[in-house]
């Protein structure tokens, strides 16, 4: 079986809690906080972006696989604010990494899922035996213009997962994609802060791609809610993952261990896989998990996942979600904005 043979994630320290942003804003915190199910949210230092977030979380995936850098023979990088417009964020990673130099270098945009899109990408170049590992990273350190809806949710965060073949912790079982021209959000070359269609983002983009891709491939399996122990969705807010969840008909019970939204915001495209490190902090051998990521534009993909008796053993080697969550410290408004480069 081809998967997930190691790992890893980092989340900046600094923190900004919804009520700060609200007071500066004159708004009520408490609405506020409810109307979008986050209560605080993750903030890159002044000294970190992408590369950065993306570099640290590869360290910690190669540190629990015990593979050599030299060895990984591709790497593809999934973000919406790769530091360069022209110049690859994956071969600054592989550098810092120690790569050789026979490695494939992608960077890949597509909006919050093109991580996703990169985990299936590997996976068929580790199947079709072109290599034998691979490293996925999906990193954000998300922008918002002051005063707009998305600067109480758009966080910072890294995970990246290296596919191959040999002891593998999850396997990678199937998997569905479902894409449509649906421009729900976008930002033109240029411009620094991304645009949005407000309440059109609901309905006939995130709830029509993900709830798409997931119907395509349980009927693609011939499963039910029922046969998964838990399910991940991207989160854009504290709302959205529940209600698609409930209209799917999975229970509580499976989206409640990964569900890390409302304490870290929505980190693009380290979103979903995020929170997939947070199930895999808990799940046991044999498990099955089902996850939908999502990318405005507008594209969805599923994925069936099972994990493996070598799970126990290799997640015991990295700091984990539990610990990033822990380690943390509060910033002010004006902090946020320096941190961002925006003042």
């Amino acid at each position: 079986m081809v998967g997930i043979v190691g790992y890893g994630i980092y989340i900046p320290s600094s923190r900004i809690k919804i009520s700060e942003i609200a007071s500066v804003w004159k708004k009520d915190p408490v609405d506020i906080s409810r109307s979008l199910g986050i209560t605080e949210k993750a903030i890159a230092s002044g000294d970190e972006d992408t590369v950065t977030l993306a570099t640290e979380a590869a360290r910690n995936a190669i540190i629990m696989a015990g593979i050599k850098p030299v060895d990984i023979e591709a790497i593809m990088v999934g973000s919406e604010s790769h530091p360069y417009a022209v110049n690859p964020t994956s071969t600054i990673v592989a550098e810092a990494l120690g790569f050789s130099r026979n490695y494939l270098a992608v960077d890949l945009e597509f909006a919050c899922k093109a991580a996703t899109a990169g985990v299936q990408a590997i996976y068929g170049l580790v199947a079709s035996g072109k290599i034998k590992s691979g490293l996925v990273i999906g990193a954000d350190s998300a922008q918002a213009k002051p005063h707009d809806v998305l600067e109480y949710t758009a966080g910072a965060g890294s995970a990246a997962f290296l596919i191959g073949q040999k002891n593998t912790l999850v396997n990678i079982i199937d998997f569905t994609s479902y894409s449509s021209d649906t421009p729900d959000f976008w930002r033109r070359e240029g411009v620094r802060y991304p645009s949005h269609g407000g309440r059109f983002t609901g309905g006939p983009a995130y709830f029509e791609h993900v709830m798409g891709a997931a119907k395509l491939l349980l009927t693609k399996t011939k499963t039910t809610p029922i046969d998964f122990d838990y399910v991940v969705f991207h989160s854009p807010n504290g709302k959205f993952p529940k209600a698609v969840s409930g209209k799917l008909g999975f229970k509580e019970e499976q989206l409640n261990p990964g569900f890390i939204v409302d304490k870290i915001g929505n980190p693009y495209c380290g979103s979903s896989l995020l929170s997939l490190a947070a199930v895999l902090e808990k799940a046991r051998p044999g498990q099955k998990i089902f996850l939908v990521s999502y990318g405005s534009g507008a594209g969805a993909d599923a994925f069936i996942l099972e994990t493996t008796k070598e799970l126990l053993k290799s997640r015991q080697k990295i700091k984990n979600i539990s610990w990033y969550l822990k380690n943390k410290s509060y910033i002010s408004y004006t902090d946020m904005l320096k941190n961002e480069g925006k003042i």
